[in-house]
């Protein structure tokens, strides 16, 4: 059932003596609404994410069991502080629903492991977000460049060597800003950590470079001109930072361990 005819849905339910509430959430696509006198089961668009199973949705999502909803142009809302906010949106930022389309919102939840995304595997958010290159092979790379506890960390920076971890992307991009206007652009930047000083022109903004999926994009296009100039795929990874033989053989090796890593389901 898209938007529209969510908003149908509630619409049509909502025209009896009271306003429509939350009767039960079933999953994270489907909501049972009840006005008083009859019950209607919506649907919201997207797929769930069954990384950890259905009972911890359920056990967070049992918070909004009798809220009342309204119909908005988002699709079906609930009020909080003052204002209407999708369950779609809601869902999707706390990591149980992803949208076809993968929005700034989407794009943290997956790679900040929220909701059922934290027991995915280190490549789910590889798997949700390449395009060109094998998503184990970019999952082994973030390993080598950003990893936080075991995961590759979206709001990353490394400067002169030293990793920086920020908790939001409004942290990283604070930070970025302050480099920049004091001269500096010698840093790494994101999921992938790609290096401002060469590929800044390849970002429409330093605050596209840190989303994740913009990284991906832009580390895959490292790759694939790698390949090309290399003819070897072990080369275009090993390349990634430094045609330095030196320097390429102890990425390759840290990669090969992460990759192993991956394989065993780590």
């Amino acid at each position: 059932m898209n938007k529209a005819w969510a908003v149908a849905c509630l619409s049509a339910i909502a025209f009896g003596a009271h306003a429509a509430t939350i009767d039960s959430i079933i999953s994270p696509t489907r909501i049972v609404l009840d006005d008083g006198t009859m019950r209607a089961i919506v649907e919201l668009p997207g797929e769930p994410v069954y990384a950890c199973g259905l009972k911890p949705f359920l056990a967070w999502a049992n918070r909004f069991d009798g809220q009342t909803v309204e119909a908005t142009a988002g699709g079906i809302a609930i009020n909080i502080d003052g204002s209407p906010i999708s369950l779609e949106s809601l869902f999707v930022k706390a990591g149980w629903l992803r949208p076809a389309t993968l929005t700034d919102d989407a794009q943290a939840s997956i790679t900040e492991r929220r909701g059922g995304w934290s027991c995915a595997s280190a490549q789910a958010p590889f798997d949700a977000m390449h395009t060109s290159v094998d998503p184990k092979i970019l999952a082994g790379i973030a390993l080598n460049e950003s990893a936080y506890n075991g995961r590759a960390w979206p709001w990353t920076l490394n400067v002169a060597g030293r990793g920086f971890f920020f908790r939001t992307r409004e942290d990283a991009y604070r930070a970025v800003r302050y480099l920049i206007n004091n001269g500096q652009s010698n840093f790494d930047i994101g999921l992938m950590q790609v290096n401002w000083v060469y590929h800044s022109k390849r970002f429409a903004s330093a605050w596209d470079a840190l989303a994740p999926a913009t990284n991906i994009r832009v580390a895959e296009d490292i790759l694939n001109e790698n390949y090309r100039l290399t003819h070897s795929a072990v080369k275009a990874v090993a390349y990634y930072h430094s045609a330095n033989p030196a320097p390429g053989r102890e990425y390759l090796a840290r990669f090969v361990k992460h990759l192993s890593q991956i394989e065993r389901g780590l």
